[in-house]
């Protein structure tokens, strides 16, 4: 039984030298396990393939983290078959067993907290701070959905009329395939799992190729919480042959996928077809990324502006479906905008992750970006923007033990419906755009194909309504930053291609993973 009301897990910001030596000792750990090889589990049974997925370092790429089997199409098959076998049990599982493993998995992760944090540091870049804050999420979902797989199991109200008794109540839907982006490789990997878990489905989780040891951290965890075998089950592959195989079997019944938009796309597209043997339309979870913006007016405070804008633009080296892509200035603030930003972005520094993030006012390190590709990819945006905008600082890589380094790179006079500011880069580029008034800025907002995350700093009230009724943006910030939606009061989604506006962390989250059954009887 539940007693103590939810409240949002605190982030460590390492402020004293006990908490430093933790993580310090942490992360020691985690490299005296470099190498170590890494399962495929289906039905609970260990599988070891010959092919593995090789995760390394971004800051290091000599350095490997971890060893992971790599599985097949006919594995993936079978997955899905021990998922389809093991629901009939799940399924009829009390809700407050289910509950209950999802509260034992949030004390699991406390426990854990440095071990995951470390882990993530040296798998994927994130700086202490950050990492830390991604745990903290993972517990929140976890604390969160508990609560609300209890709320979700109890009779949904109906209207009365006399000589019938009717009831609605909330089934779940059967084999979920859960596809999490390595971005936020605990956190999000966590919460879209356990929805689908708490509400009585089982699932098959294809963790991210980038960030495959987390993935089975993460999974380590659910098992030790007292989940039965064959519930969850963990098959690291490709997207090409595992991913699209999960997709398309005719006994997967639902799709959970955060993730780029092409491949969200090409998932919705694939599940839409009904394949011999399937009974169902698929149902498809998507959060597909976003072109997100903070607009400043000419009456804003632009030194709380800039640092909004800063933090959301080399946040995690701008990896976040939610960074601040483009910073849409009023003409009569422009250039001093400009200088603000200039100034806190070369107080930045780019380093091996591993290394203490001392903060300097408003800002801490920033690591690496995912991978080579990453990189490759992000370096050709920024050759795109010499052309296309003014640079204003960085556009440069960094070497640093062949590190996937580069440093945070501000353009400005980028023109709308041009490359950098319609299409979603995914790394340290901001695009600087200016705006002759607020309705221009509304309308330079709108004018992308994502609607995820957004910001307006003014202190006029009626502009703020005015953005408010027509910005078409998921979850949009007044006078503060983009970034940073917190489990339970920013329930996370966006419009448009953005994804299906899942509203993650909030109280119609778990509808998605469930269907409504009524019954009626004549008294």
């Amino acid at each position: 039984m539940i007693t103590k009301p939810y409240e949002n897990n605190k982030i460590n910001l390492f402020k004293t030298s006990e908490e430093q030596k933790l993580m310090k000792d942490a992360i020691k750990k985690v490299e005296s396990q470099f190498g170590k090889e890494y399962p495929i589990i289906i039905d609970g049974k260990e599988i070891y393939n010959a092919e593995k997925i090789k995760s390394t370092n971004p800051s290091k790429p000599s350095e490997v983290v971890g060893l992971v089997s790599k599985s097949n199409k006919d594995q993936a098959n079978k997955a899905i078959e021990a998922a389809y076998k093991n629901f009939a049990l799940w399924s009829k599982e009390s809700q407050a067993k289910r509950s209950a493993i999802l509260l034992r998995a949030a004390e699991i992760m406390r426990q854990r907290k440095m071990e995951l944090s470390a882990t993530m540091v040296v798998e994927i870049g994130k700086n202490w701070v950050e990492a830390d804050a991604d745990v903290a999420e993972a517990i929140d979902f976890l604390e969160y959905y508990a609560r609300e797989g209890l709320r979700y199991s109890q009779e949904t109200p109906l209207m009365k009329i006399n000589g019938e008794d009717n009831h609605q109540f909330y089934i779940p839907l059967g084999v979920g395939v859960v596809i999490p982006p390595w971005n936020f490789p605990v956190a999000i990997t966590t919460g879209m799992t356990s929805a689908a878990l708490v509400t009585g489905n089982t699932v098959v989780l294809k963790p991210a190729s980038d960030t495959p040891v987390l993935g089975y951290k993460i999974f380590e965890v659910f098992k030790e919480s007292g989940l039965p075998d064959g519930v969850l089950n963990f098959v690291p592959g490709s997207g090409g042959e595992v991913g699209d195989t999960l997709v398309d079997h005719p006994l997967t019944r639902f799709i959970s996928f955060t993730g780029s938009m092409e491949t969200g796309m090409r998932i919705y597209e694939r599940a839409s077809k009904v394949n011999p043997g399937q009974k169902w339309l698929k149902r498809v979870v998507a959060e597909m990324g976003g072109k997100d913006y903070i607009i400043v007016d000419e009456d804003a405070d632009l030194e709380s502006a800039a640092n909004g804008i800063v933090q959301g633009a080399f946040g995690f080296q701008g990896q976040k479906c939610s960074a601040c892509s483009r910073a849409i200035i009023d003409a009569k603030v422009y250039d001093e905008m400009i200088e603000l930003i200039k100034e806190r972005t070369e107080k930045i520094k780019v380093v091996d992750t591993r290394e203490f993030p001392i903060p300097e006012v408003h800002y801490y390190n920033m690591g690496p970006v995912s991978s080579n590709f990453s990189k490759e990819k992000i370096m050709s945006y920024i050759q795109i923007g010499k052309k296309e905008g003014r640079l204003i600082t960085g556009g440069k890589t960094i070497d640093n033990n062949g590190g996937y380094f580069i440093q945070p790179t501000v353009f400005a006079d980028i023109k709308p419906l041009s490359k950098l500011e319609q299409e979603e880069i995914f790394g340290p580029v901001l695009s600087i755009i200016k705006s002759e008034s607020f309705e221009k800025s509304i309308e330079i907002a709108n004018d992308t194909v994502y609607g995820l995350t957004g910001s307006v700093y003014t202190r006029d009230r009626k502009k703020l309504n005015l953005a408010v009724d027509e910005l078409l943006t998921g979850n949009l910030y007044l006078n503060r930053g983009c970034t940073g939606a917190l489990v339970g009061v920013h329930p996370f989604g966006g419009f448009n291609l953005s994804g299906t506006d899942s509203k993650a962390g909030g109280p119609d989250y778990l509808l998605l993973f469930l269907q409504a059954k009524v019954y009626s009887e004549k008294v």
